[in-house]
């Protein structure tokens, strides 16, 4: 049982956030932990050789996946098989669903999506799992100010990274696509996992903050009407300007500077 936050009133202000603020729900890859980078190239490996075969086998001319581009506009953010099906539908590619068990051979949006994520684990288990340091920061701050924290991401697995780095006790809840499969939630850019994680910690959405990197995930907190939604911007500047326009509240490059120490 991960350790309660002070049972005294909340301290918002302590940690930049709006008053009535109760609850934090972070995203996983890329706002707590650097494995965003990690499932980009493992969706650039699978696709590039997916595509590459197809070509070979079609005729059609073969066009890498961007991580620059095509990442953060159809996959990054989205559960595994909302990911494959949208970068597809881009290439106008239409592939059978498939079953969630498909082996990574298949020609399915499941099995494309297994073939992605047994590469992920393969990066996982060779190079490790790194955590930002400013965000474990901030979310210690967070509950020491009497706020509850989930993590709320669409990545199956989780458990296994925040098992690897060490940080299950930060959190009260998770709702990861585990979760959301078992649940059949909607993933993002639709509200409900947020929703979820919110409900995991008692707090209606008002009084919740959602912390996302990616354009997806800002869409899901802007779309559920949460109390404030913070935008982590560790790509470049554009980026930083697409979250804005995605319906973040504020975009940071790190979650340290959202306390007041910080600014000072």
């Amino acid at each position: 049982m991960p350790p309660q936050p002070d049972a005294a009133a909340p301290e918002p202000a302590a940690v930049g956030l709006p008053a009535g603020t109760t609850a934090c729900l972070f995203d996983l890859d890329g706002v707590l932990t650097e494995t965003a980078t990690v499932h980009a190239a493992a969706w650039k490996e699978m696709f590039d050789a997916y595509l590459q075969e197809r070509s070979s086998r079609t005729g059609e001319p073969f066009r890498p996946f961007s991580i620059a581009d095509d990442y953060p506009a159809y996959v990054d953010g989205k559960q595994r098989a909302d990911g494959t099906r949208s970068f597809l539908a881009s290439r106008g590619i239409e592939l059978p669903e498939g079953d969630p068990d498909d082996p990574p051979e298949a020609e399915t949006v499941a099995g494309l999506g297994n073939r992605k994520n047994a590469l992920v684990l393969e990066k996982i288990r060779t190079e490790g799992v790194h955590a930002y340091q400013g965000s474990l920061d901030y979310v210690r701050a967070c509950r020491r100010a009497g706020l509850r924290t989930a993590v709320v991401s669409s990545s199956a697995n989780t458990a296994d990274v925040l098992h690897v780095v060490g940080i299950e006790d930060l959190f009260d809840a998770r709702i990861d696509g585990v979760v959301a499969r078992d649940r059949k939630l909607p993933g993002k850019p639709a509200p409900d996992t947020f929703v979820a994680g919110a409900e995991a910690l008692s707090a209606t959405p008002r009084q919740a903050v959602v912390y996302e990197d990616a354009l997806a995930g800002v869409a899901a907190g802007r779309a559920g009407r949460f109390g404030y939604v913070v935008g982590v911007n560790r790509v470049d500047a554009q980026h930083g300007r697409d979250l804005a326009a995605h319906g973040a509240d504020v975009v940071v490059s790190d979650l340290a500077e959202l306390l007041p120490e910080a600014g000072a």
